[in-house]
């Protein structure tokens, strides 16, 4: 049980007169708050905050009120305002720090605004994270207290006119409190560097001097990283150089995928511990060893509502619709794929962060991350979601004995029928057309509809094994090199041109 989080059972909150913690109650109390602290901004005025939070069910009339976005609609209305410098456009005061994120298939930057609320939110979710590790079981505690290696953006912001601009990771690095200081690894100087292949050598270069107990960052980034100091003094595993490394902090992708390859480098096991942290916030948190999911952050500074990922709010192409059924925590079921909305501290209002996720435990909140709304594969009804590519890989890799540190997949049509083209990493020898065999057979288990259409209208699954570094210099050559950036899981469109392209030219 988490230290300062003790539950009483319901006869007792009954008994006392205690209204027992409710993810509802917790949530409309969190609207609330934003709506007050925004009722004076252009956006609080223009959509009625003040209507809102005098009405009988304030959720529902906010719901009615305020229009959904996604980040085009949202920017082109209102947050380009506040990149201009004009002050209480969405969120109150001047936006000084905007997070840039691209995601994984659009080329351009996109703005997302950072506040000190916000930044304050996230500190008080990731102190939370941090307090449950006390009750982690046959972990050394100790490693707590040791270095913290962060694989993130440079902390070197951009400087725009009025405003700084970044990874949330490296905004959140420059801000740091002092006292973290002596524990945050790479240090200032590195963590300023920029080219992301020099801070790389750098950090290797400077791995003997530090203690290292918990490492943070995107899988594929830290394996490499991990990859480069056992190549580099000639090791057997990455605990022959940190013997108190005991903790992996990671987000932004599945770990599944990565956890067999990954292993391959460690001495002894480590507590793997998942966050949802995204640049529009800390969304969600692992809060007990072992969990399968993550607890929402509902009762901090983020509301949510969640779209029915389905046909009716979507189109093929996983934009939503203009006005879409979105329901709240209390609406939902479990086992079910919904995109998130989320309004935030620093001004997000009703924003499509383009993730989807399932309830495993509605009374709890506990969700997992199952996909994109644009990262589905479904040509023909397959619906294949990034959370069964996922497991797939992650059962094939075990039974293959096998390392598939990244993968794509793509659609392709085949005369009057269509195909599922997998392009997959991995260093070892593999026979791709038992590995095409083996990863169908898996997501046929896993997958109804899958099975169901690869006897109709999906007729092929083929493999292509490619190295790893092809997979990064991809990446590299978009512009998408660091912690922030992964592999997108579908390719479509001008990502999968250009990456037809690039493995033609290598």
């Amino acid at each position: 049980m988490p230290i300062f989080e003790i539950k009483l059972p319901k006869s007792v909150h009954k008994a006392l007169g205690i209204p027992p913690r409710s993810p509802k109650r917790a949530q409309l109390r969190v609207l609330k708050k934003l709506m007050r602290r925004a009722r004076y901004t252009a956006f609080g005025q223009q959509n009625k905050f003040d209507q809102i939070l005098q009405s009988k069910h304030p959720a529902k009339f906010f719901q009615q009120t305020v229009p959904a976005y996604n980040y085009n609609k949202i920017y082109k209305d209102w947050w380009h305002l506040s990149l201009e410098g004009q002050p209480d456009i969405c969120w109150p005061g001047k936006i000084k720090f905007f997070a840039l994120s691209s995601g994984t298939s659009e080329a351009a930057s996109k703005y997302i605004p950072i506040t000190n609320d916000l930044l304050r939110g996230n500190k008080v979710i990731m102190i939370k994270q941090l307090i449950s590790l006390f009750n982690y079981q046959d972990v050394p505690l100790a490693s707590i207290g040791k270095g913290w290696l962060t694989l993130g953006g440079s902390t070197d912001l951009q400087q725009g006119p009025g405003y700084y601009a970044g990874d949330l990771s490296g905004i959140t690095a420059k801000k740091a409190p002092f006292w973290f200081q002596p524990f945050y690894k790479p240090g200032k100087k590195i963590a300023k560097e920029r080219d992301w292949n020099k801070k790389l050598k750098e950090i290797v270069e400077k791995a003997p001097e530090w203690d290292i107990g918990f490492i943070v960052g995107v899988p594929a980034w830290i394996q490499m990283c991990i990859e480069m100091v056992i190549e580099r003094y000639k090791l057997n595993n990455i605990h022959e150089m940190w013997p108190n490394l005991a903790f992996f902090v990671h987000g932004g992708v599945s770990f599944e995928p990565y956890k067999h390859g990954f292993e391959k480098l460690l001495g002894k096991p480590l507590a793997y511990v998942e966050t949802y942290l995204a640049s529009e916030g800390f969304l969600a948190w692992q809060d007990k060893q072992n969990a399968t999911g993550m607890r929402l952050s509902y009762n901090q500074h983020i509301f949510f509502e969640f779209v029915p990922f389905d046909e009716k709010n979507f189109d093929s192409n996983g934009e939503m619709i203009e006005n879409p059924e979105a329901l709240l925590i209390h609406e939902v079921e479990e086992g079910k794929d919904y995109a998130l909305l989320i309004s935030t501290s620093a001004g997000a209002w009703r924003y499509l962060i383009g993730d989807t996720v399932k309830f495993i435990n509605k009374e709890t909140a506990e969700i997992v991350i199952t996909g994109r709304t644009k990262h589905f594969l479904s040509l023909v009804g397959e619906h294949l979601s990034v959370d069964n590519m996922n497991k797939a890989i992650q059962l094939v890799s075990e039974e293959m004995n096998i390392s598939i540190p990244e993968f794509g997949v793509a659609g392709e049509p085949m005369g009057s029928f269509f195909g599922h083209h997998w392009f997959v990493a991995s260093a070892d020898e593999v026979d791709a057309v038992l590995l095409a065999r083996a990863i169908d057979e898996k997501l046929k288990e896993l997958n109804d509809d899958y099975a169901v259409e690869r006897n109709s209208a999906l007729k092929s699954i083929r493999v292509t094994v490619l190295k790893e570094d092809t997979f990064m210099s991809f990446m590299e050559s978009k512009g998408k090199v660091g912690g922030q950036h992964k592999f997108p899981r579908v390719l479509k469109g001008k990502m999968l041109e250009d990456w037809n392209q690039f493995i033609l030219n290598h």
